[in-house]
């Protein structure tokens, strides 16, 4: 890029063009054309290669090219094409590209002469050169040559083979007729065997492999043709721009009047076989107007005579007449071919109707009988059985009746049309085995040395439509095509690594699987084909879907609508599939694929041409009815396969080229519209591509072409030599040669049996080894002198060699030393040996001794007595490796002892197993004996568990009922009281009446004393005493009271008759029993008395009284508890919002009655009942931090002795459990009674004793309890009273 060097880079057209790269990308480069400059394009790197200095320059061989690359191919190719220079080499293959003109003096006899003898690249590159490479490896090699003429349809195949030929006979002839027949039988093979196509006016339509057989004395002797797939459906078909066999057309327009009338032939568009393709005939100006105008078609007199320099249908007739006359074909036989050709033209004709009558069959009509009598006299038939036979089918019965017996069955149109087309093409294709007998005839030999072999066959091709022909001509280019890689590469590089030059290997795809696809046994599309032909009724659609069934996942087959070509995705799955082949994907349509794979006629038309009246028509068919197995199945078509027998020709054809040598022509097409002078890159990279040259071209690049054995070289140079030199072995003499003419060691190679020479450089060697005698001299000089000097070095090789022999006997006198030392040695240690093998074998048997201490050390029982065992094995290996280091002991005695030791150790260590697995044994039994406790266990505890839980269950369904007793009597008791205040307070209203009448009373009896008392004061003075006395006797006899108490005695006494309620008679029982002043009790002083005193009257007051207490005292702190202080909740708000609260909402009026029976006389009627109580309790401090989290809920214990708490226990989420004992912590526990939390009356709020003391147990409170109990500060409750029994 820096240096601006031109590269070539890929052309749509051209194939490639010259360019710049201006930029580096990832994989690709940006190419700046040198004809369109400022304008870029992007290319892969793999396909941009670099160009020559000098791009017009162009070299003979391209290996001489300073790069060796697909586009310096292409573009040498396409300068010498450009100077008509149309054969290049690239190493021994040519490279022959068709002109389309005749190049002058290309093919004299001058040229030939000039090539003849001559070394491949002593002269241009030219066909001569290959045919004479050809003869002279056989001459030298003694062995058969070969030559392949590939290429595509157009090429220039057919043409390079006649001049091979020509070559051959004229420079190796004997001179005799029998060359010129060699030559002269090409023209007319391509008569019956060539036709002009869409993209060769001479397309050879069959393959043919051409021998040319030479004596013992080189000399040619004889020839031979072998041909390989007649293209048959032509005869009966083509397509427009497409003409049938040459023979048809040169008969037509050139054939006398007295043949023409005899044959009753006319113009091609007369003919069905004829006129469905091009009718017009190849013709110069001059040609033409020799032709009459009866014998010109209409589409010949509209658009003229077709034109190609080497074809003129009415020239070629006379020279096919002539060729024929000179390979030795008399005047009859000449006629009776030209006889069965028109006889073929009339036979197709013959028209088909359908048949009138009830047999659905069909005739022949009425305008076709001129036409059929002109067939029939042709071929020599009679005209009735030939009408029979074009409209019946004769089958032979095989069961029912006589067995054998002859039904004729009429065929329909269809039928019949496809039974005249098969007779046709039998009869042309015997037609044609006759002629290439006849031509093998013409030049037979009795004995053949060696032959060279010309093989021309039909190239790759791939049309729009394709069909059974080209499926077998791509089948055997694909062999083909395999062939050149094994012979040019494969075969190359074995013989470079097996000669040893170190060549780097070259990578080729490697066809072998398509070629296994289309003739594999059973799998292949060949055997699959047969098989359907062999079907009672077979058909191209089950072809097709067999092919696609058996090879679903090949790479190389798959279905037409994957093609790239839109005609062909058109075609449906069981119509075609598409092969990859070397060359590219090709879609093969699959109708007639079958009718097109069967060579055989019916058996009725068989029968009817082999019993001809015309001798030379019988002789066409006697060969292939002998050769037949006549017993056909019973009205079944008989069975011969075109591409098996195909597949076995070429088979034979390759085992042929596989034993010779070879050597490859590659015609190269240069344009699709056969014109001169124009090149089509594109066109032409891919033709290089597909035969292979480009894979040369990486082999020959670091390979050797050119080679020669040894002893070839002795024997072609030693008569240059004078004896002194000639004298010396062909490897010595050849590199005495080498060095003395002083090549460039890059140029060749000497191998272990050749010597292999760079491209072109052999044929230097050669013009040096040939040239003037002068030049000879001064070459046998410098031979001399080369020898002098490798003399010299000899000699001084030879000095070295024995001061090396002096420092070698030096050494060995050291090494003898040494071995001396070395085998005292081995004496030594094969005296002690033994000795030193068993102590090693003995200390290793000691080291396994810590394996015996381990197994030990973990028994449990026996321990003692093992040890002692393993004590006494050490002791005796200690004393066997004493014994072995003081006497000689042979190697037998130590290995009895040892082995002694080691059965011992062994049977120690068995005995040690045993006791551990035993130990192990026992501790699995206990283990399973534990397992079946606990599961026993389990199960016990499982079912006192179950137990338990209906034991819980009862209680709790008692606990329920009770609840619901208690709770009916609580509505009881509440009915009663409030029907009792009803009572009391009418008679409480009673008694206010009566008593503000008292007060009236008293309150007037008041004022009269204090006014009497008054007066009385005033008149004290006069007489004192009688107030004294008067007031003395008021007070005696008075009948009012004379204090409140009496007063309200006297109430009371004058109330007697009132009926009293219940309420009033239980108020005045509770004033009654209120015994005990202990409102001037202290707290301390009522404490004790609760914990100490034994009169149950004095408990319960006390109790009540401290109770009382807490009530006014928490009540108090409430109400004086400072601002924003959280509230101080000793038990849930449930529970404390209900004491203050009866069940029932009384009047405010009714407030201030007489209070409720106290709890003490429901003490003893109790008995102390034991009560467990659990309800869910929230503290107002954890209610608003979080009142999202419902996990923040706890739970509130409470145990009740008797109506009062004993117990309390509150359990909140991630906080330590808070403990309560009665008389340690009464400040911080509940201070309502039972009957005052409600608790009772809260459904599912009391629960078991035992889930209480679970609980209080597993938080500490039996802990906490018992301190309470030891410091004195518990008071005595059931819990306490349990607890030091269970301590007890």
């Amino acid at each position: 890029m820096e240096d601006g060097k031109p590269v070539w880079a890929p052309h749509p057209a051209d194939g490639f063009q010259l360019g710049t790269i201006v930029d580096i990308g990832a994989d690709s480069l940006t190419i700046e054309p040198l004809k369109q400059k400022g304008k870029t394009f992007l290319a892969p790197v793999n396909q941009v290669f670099p160009a020559e200095d000098d791009v017009n320059k162009h070299v003979e061989d391209n290996c001489s090219l300073m790069y060796l690359n697909e586009a310096t191919l292409l573009n040498n190719v396409r300068v010498r094409y450009s100077k008509d220079r149309i054969y290049t080499y690239v190493a021994n293959i040519l490279i022959a590209v068709n002109p389309y003109y005749d190049i002058p003096k290309l093919y004299s006899a001058e040229t030939i002469k000039k090539y003849q003898g001559r070394s491949l690249g002593t002269l241009p590159p030219h066909v001569y050169a290959i045919a004479d490479k050809a003869y002279r490896d056989m001459k030298v090699l003694k062995m058969s040559q070969s030559i392949i003429v590939s290429g595509e349809s157009g090429a220039g195949k057919t043409e390079n083979t006649k001049f091979v030929l020509r070559y051959l006979t004229t420079s190796y002839g004997t001179g005799q007729d029998i060359d010129e027949r060699i030559v002269e039988a090409n023209p007319l093979l391509e008569a019956f065997g060539n036709a002009k196509t869409v993209r060769n006016n001479n397309s050879s339509r069959f393959g043919k492999f051409v021998e040319i057989h030479f004596n013992e004395k080189n000399a040619v002797v004889g020839g031979f043709v072998s041909h390989y797939l007649l293209e048959k459906s032509r005869i009966c078909r083509q397509s427009s721009e497409e003409r049938n066999y040459h023979i048809f057309y040169r008969l037509c327009a050139g054939a006398p009047e007295d043949i023409r009338q005899k044959f009753h032939l006319s113009s091609p568009d007369t003919f069905r076989y004829l006129n469905r393709g091009c009718t017009r005939f190849f013709a110069t100006k001059d040609t033409d107007k020799q032709i009459l105008q009866n014998r010109k078609s209409s589409e010949h007199a509209k658009s003229g005579p077709l034109k190609d320099p080497l074809l003129d249908d009415h020239g070629d007739f006379s020279r096919m007449s002539v060729a024929m006359k000179k390979i030795g074909l008399g005047d009859t036989e000449k006629l009776d071919l030209f006889r069965v050709v028109a006889g073929v033209l009339h036979l197709g004709n013959i028209d088909f109707e359908e048949a009138g009558s009830t047999s659905g069959g069909c005739t022949i009509r009425n305008q076709s009988s001129q036409t059929l009598e002109h067939c029939a006299e042709l071929l020599g038939l009679e005209e009735d059985d030939l009408r029979v036979s074009l409209t019946t089918r004769v089958m032979l019965t095989s069961a029912g009746g006589a067995r054998g017996t002859a039904i004729k069955v009429p065929l329909k149109v269809e039928q019949a049309n496809n039974a005249r087309d098969a007779l046709a093409k039998a009869t042309y294709s015997r037609l044609f085995d006759h002629v290439v007998t006849r031509v093998n005839q013409c030049f037979p030999f009795d004995s053949s040395a060696n032959f060279i072999g010309v093989l021309d066959i039909a190239g790759f091709e791939y049309f729009e439509h394709n069909s059974f022909e080209q499926f077998c001509i791509n089948y055997c280019n694909e062999k083909l095509q395999q062939f050149f890689n094994e012979r040019i590469l494969k075969e190359e590089q074995e013989l470079y690594h097996k000669e040893g030059l170190g060549v780097n290997e070259v990578h080729y795809v490697d066809n072998q699987d398509c070629i296994d696809l289309v003739e594999a046994k059973v799998l292949g599309i060949l055997d699959i084909l047969d098989e359907e032909n062999r079907l009672p009724q077979p058909s191209d659609q089950h072809f097709t879907d067999t092919v696609h069934s058996k090879h679903k996942n090949h790479f190389r087959l798959t279905v037409p609508r994957k093609s790239k070509l839109a005609v062909h995705r058109n075609v449906r799955d069981d119509e075609g599939f598409i092969v990859r082949h070397f060359a590219g994907a090709v879609c093969y349509e699959t109708t007639k694929f079958v009718e097109k794979n069967n060579d055989a006629l019916h058996m009725s038309l068989e029968s009817l041409v082999s019993e001809s009246k015309d001798a030379f028509v019988r002789r066409l068919f006697e060969n292939s009815s002998n050769s037949r197995d006549v017993k056909q199945k019973a009205g079944k078509l008989s069975f011969i396969s075109v591409g098996n027998k195909f597949k076995t020709q070429l088979n034979i054809l390759l085992d042929k080229l596989r034993s010779t040598g070879s050597s490859f022509i590659r015609c190269i097409k240069p344009n699709l519209k056969m014109v001169s002078h124009q090149f089509e890159g594109a066109q032409i990279l891919s033709q290089l591509q597909c035969s292979g040259m480009v894979s040369v071209l990486d082999l020959m690049q670091g390979g050797f072409p050119s080679r020669a054995p040894f002893h070839e070289l002795y024997n072609m140079y030693q008569n240059y030599m004078p004896p002194k030199l000639t004298r010396l072995d062909p490897r010595l003499f050849c590199k005495a040669l080498f060095k003395a003419l002083g090549l460039n060691e890059n140029d060749y190679k000497f191998g272990l049996t050749k010597v292999f020479f760079r491209p072109g450089k052999f044929a230097e060697f050669d013009q040096i080894m040939r040239s003037d005698p002068d030049h000879l001299a001064e070459l046998v000089k410098k031979v001399n002198k080369w020898l002098i000097h490798s003399r010299w070095k000899k000699v001084q090789w030879c000095s070295l060699s024995v001061i090396k022999l002096k420092n070698k006997i030096v050494y060995r006198a050291g090494a003898c030393i040494q071995m001396q030392k070395t085998v005292r040695m081995w004496l030594c240690r094969k005296k002690h040996k033994p000795r030193i093998d068993g102590l090693v074998k003995v200390r290793n048997l000691k080291k396994r001794m810590g394996r015996f201490n381990e197994v030990v050390g973990g028994l449990k029982e026996g321990k003692q007595e093992m040890s002692k065992q393993i004590e006494g094995l050490e002791n005796a290996i200690d004393a066997l490796m004493l014994k072995i280091k003081g006497t000689m002991m042979s190697r037998l005695d130590i290995d009895h002892e040892f082995q002694a030791l080691v059965t011992r150790s062994e049977k120690l260590l068995t005995d040690l197993q045993n006791k551990k697995k035993e130990e192990e044994e026992r501790e699995r039994l206990r283990r399973i004996q534990e397992e079946m406790e606990r599961e026993r266990k389990r199960r016990e505890e499982e079912e006192q568990r179950r137990r338990q839980e209906d034991e819980d269950r009862r209680l709790k369904a008692e606990m329920e009922v009770k609840r619901k007793q208690e709770e009916e009597e609580r509505k009881k008791r509440e009915e009663e009281e409030r029907r009792l205040q009803v009572e009391m307070e009418l008679q409480l209203q009673a008694e206010r009446e009566q008593d503000v009448a008292r007060q009236a009373v008293l309150e007037q009896e008041r004022r009269d004393r204090e006014l009497a008392m008054r007066i009385a004061q005033s008149e004290a003075e006069l007489i004192p005493e009688e107030a004294l006395n008067d007031s003395g006797l008021r007070s005696n006899g008075s009948s009012v009271p004379s204090s409140p108490e009496r007063a309200a005695g006297a109430g009371s006494t004058k109330l007697k008759n009132y009926t009293i309620g219940p309420q009033v008679l239980a108020s005045k029982a509770a004033a009654n029993a209120k015994k005990y002043e202990l409102s001037k009790w202290k707290y301390a002083e009522l404490r004790d008395a609760i914990n100490t005193s034994c009169d149950i009257e004095l408990l319960a007051a006390c109790r009540e009284e401290f109770h009382r207490r807490l009530k006014v005292y928490h009540a108090w702190k409430s109400k004086n508890k400072k601002r924003n202080a959280e509230p101080e909740q000793r038990a849930p708000k449930s529970v404390l919002d209900y004491g203050p609260t009866s069940p029932v909402r009384r009047p405010a009026a009714q407030q201030n009655l007489a209070p409720p029976i106290p709890a003490r006389q429901h003490d003893v009627a109790m008995n102390r009942q034991q009560r467990y109580f659990r309800i869910p309790f929230i503290r107002p401090g954890d209610q608003y931090k979080d009142p999202q989290n419902p996990q923040k809920k706890g739970w509130w214990y409470a145990h009740f002795d008797g109506p009062w708490i004993a117990r309390q226990m509150e359990l909140h989420p991630d906080k330590h459990p808070i403990l309560l004992v009665a008389g340690k912590d009464d400040m911080e526990m509940c201070e309502l009674s039972l009957e005052e939390t409600g608790l009772s009356r809260k459904r599912g709020a009391e629960i078991l004793p035992r889930q209480f003391e679970e609980i209080w147990e597993r938080c500490g409170g039996v802990q906490y309890l018992r301190s309470a109990i030891e410091s004195r500060q518990a008071r005595p409750t059931y819990a306490t009273a349990m607890l030091q029994s269970m301590l007890k």
